[in-house]
């Protein structure tokens, strides 16, 4: 949206006065495979071999080889923009929580927190949040997005 001499934000998914504090995103599901670390792996060029070397992975004390930080940064982020449209995202703050590791099923929850105008920009703060299938939290953060008001 254009207005009052401003640059129209990113993607169209929300309009500011139609969302309410305690609104929550479309959860989005993924289920870690082996594979998904070793493509990870060459994407980013991380080849930490306590991501894809099942040996090294348990000579270091760990049961198994576990995933990238990123990657599961990657898929919550991904679900963030899924909710708020791509270009809207302004600020986005994680924690890695605990590992993640082959086979668990990691699910997305982003949940409004908070709304505000400053400075003339329409914002959302959201928490967001990657678990595995046992409600165990992998990764958790705050985001914040500029998204298109009415006004």
């Amino acid at each position: 949206m254009m207005g009052k001499g401003r640059v129209s934000v990113g993607e169209r998914k929300l309009v500011y006065e139609e969302v309410s504090e305690g609104d929550e995103g479309p959860a989005r599901s993924h289920t870690l495979t082996r594979t998904d670390l070793v493509r990870y792996a060459g994407a980013s060029g991380d080849f930490n071999p306590m991501h894809h070397d099942e040996v090294k992975a348990k000579a270091a004390g760990q049961p198994s080889v576990f995933g990238h930080g990123m990657f599961s940064m990657g898929l919550l982020g991904t679900a963030i923009t899924d909710f708020v449209g791509v270009g809207n995202l302004t600020r986005y703050k994680v924690r890695f929580a605990r590992q993640t590791w082959p086979d668990e099923e990691l699910t997305t929850k982003v949940v409004v927190s908070g709304k505000r105008v400053e400075d003339g920009r329409h914002l959302v703060d959201l928490d967001v949040r990657l678990v595995n299938q046992d409600g165990e939290e992998k990764v958790v953060g705050e985001a914040t997005a500029e998204v298109p008001s009415r006004s």
